[in-house]
């Protein structure tokens, strides 16, 4: 306060100075007083130079501040032991504003961490993009999603579809749409919501990327399950009667000794029925499958079990299959329900060695890992030939088959089975269309 005052009270004696030192310059030269008005004179030079010398050095600081913040350098620091007391208070002032500024620059960056951190956690891709279609800022799970790393501009979603940086550049602020494309790890249903901000006068546009595909596998699932339960309940109700009539009409004929073909038509009913029943009583399983009980176990060990019992169902007449291991860690764990995951294994296993029948060095890679969000993924591959599109999405749905005399239940209920363990089941081509991929996710 002090130091104010007195800067004040310097200022004010300057103006002073050389307003009546101008003054008297004038009434000297009326009063022809020349050696009076050269005093005179001297002295507004004296008080206007050392106005304009203050102006200049505190306007030169206030210059050096702003530049070196504009190019993000906060480690200046203004004496504060200057000799010139007025300096002093000046300088003060500055470093305060210094400290105001790297206290907000810090908090702001503590803020944008803080929000990354929240963005790279969610389960919803972000693709943030400007007006000409550069991205500006992306998270882990969209990266994941598209398959592109690193993702510079909508243009490259050019590999996926390529009619997908059209989408993200026409699609307008509250607008959704879905978008079926192929990534890495297959064909996923992208559900794509975008928003608009303005930040710094430039118009960017949010676009939340979500993969439906699993949602809609779920919902499916459960359509079928209500079906089947109703079918199976249905055919029951009609077949049991039938079973029960058959069978005491074969006992009352035989009782009897009546004709022979009519016994032998009412035992074929009775074998029939029978048949069905067994037949839905084989469905009713993809409807009341157990809660998993999981636990933790080494995946090495339970992969090499797996791999001996799948050898084992490998026909004597047909060529040596070639099942290769990998577990990436070596000690990998994995907690789930240990029969029901054998049960889907054994059965992608089984199907590969199926695949390879007509191959001349069957191969089939069986794998495990564990990816960047700390997800146990087994795979089965082979060498064999790719499932043909039009087949391909239609292998997870109930009773749907290629094989003679197959039932069509065991992917459907091996997607079941990974639903039930909160994860998921996938297929995807080889490369250059040879070979077969499943994709088992634990999350």
């Amino acid at each position: 306060m002090f130091y104010s005052v007195r800067t004040t009270f310097t200022l004010l004696s300057l103006l002073f100075l050389t307003v009546g030192c101008t003054a008297g310059t004038v009434l000297s030269l009326l009063w022809n007083y020349y050696i009076v008005s050269v005093f005179a004179l001297l002295g507004v030079a004296v008080g206007a130079l050392r106005i304009i010398r203050f102006y200049n050095r505190q306007t030169a600081k206030l210059m050096f501040m702003f530049n070196s913040i504009e190019n993000g350098d906060y480690s200046f620091q203004f004496t504060t032991h200057s000799p010139r007391r007025n300096d002093t208070l000046v300088n003060a002032s500055l470093n305060r504003i210094h400290e105001l500024l790297t206290r907000a620059r810090d908090e702001t960056i503590e803020q944008e961490k803080y929000f990354r951190l929240i963005l790279e956690s969610v389960t919803t891709g972000i693709v943030i993009i400007d007006e000409h279609g550069h991205v500006r800022q992306t998270n882990r799970e969209a990266l994941r999603l598209l398959g592109i790393d690193p993702f510079t501009h909508v243009s490259q979603l050019g590999r996926l579809d390529e009619h997908f940086p059209t989408t993200m550049r026409e699609i307008t602020a509250g607008e959704s749409r879905q978008l079926v494309c192929t990534n890495p790890q297959g064909s996923i249903t992208l559900s794509v919501q975008a928003s608009s901000i303005v930040r710094r006068g430039e118009r960017l546009k949010i676009l939340a990327l979500t993969d439906i595909e699993d949602e809609l596998s779920d919902r499916e699932i459960e359509s079928w399950i209500r079906l089947i339960r109703v079918l199976t309940h249905e055919i029951m109700n009609s077949i049991n009667p039938i079973t029960s009539i058959s069978d005491s009409l074969v006992e009352r004929v035989v009782d009897e000794g009546s004709d022979p073909q009519l016994r032998h038509g009412l035992e074929t009913i009775s074998q029939t029925a029978k048949g069905l029943i067994s037949f839905v009583d084989s469905y009713r399983k993809f409807t009341r499958l157990p809660t998993p009980k999981p636990t933790l176990f080494y995946v090495r060990k339970f992969m090499e079990n797996l791999r001996s019992l799948a050898l084992a169902t490998v026909p004597e007449e047909a060529a040596p299959v070639e099942i290769r291991l990998s577990v990436e860690p070596e000690d990998l764990i994995l907690h789930a329900d240990r029969g029901l995951v054998s049960q889907v294994a054994i059965n992608l296993l089984k199907n590969a060695i199926e695949a390879t029948a007509e191959t001349p060095h069957p191969q089939i890679d069986f794998s495990a890992t564990i990816d960047s969000r700390e997800r146990v993924i087994l795979t089965v591959s082979n060498n064999g030939p790719s499932i043909p599109p039009e087949v391909a999405d239609h292998i997870f749905i109930p009773f749907f088959t290629t094989k003679t005399g197959g039932s069509g239940v065991g992917l459907s209920l091996s997607r079941q089975i990974m639903r039930l363990h909160d994860g998921t089941l996938k297929y995807r081509p080889g490369s250059e269309g040879t070979g077969s991929i499943f994709t088992m996710t634990f999350n």
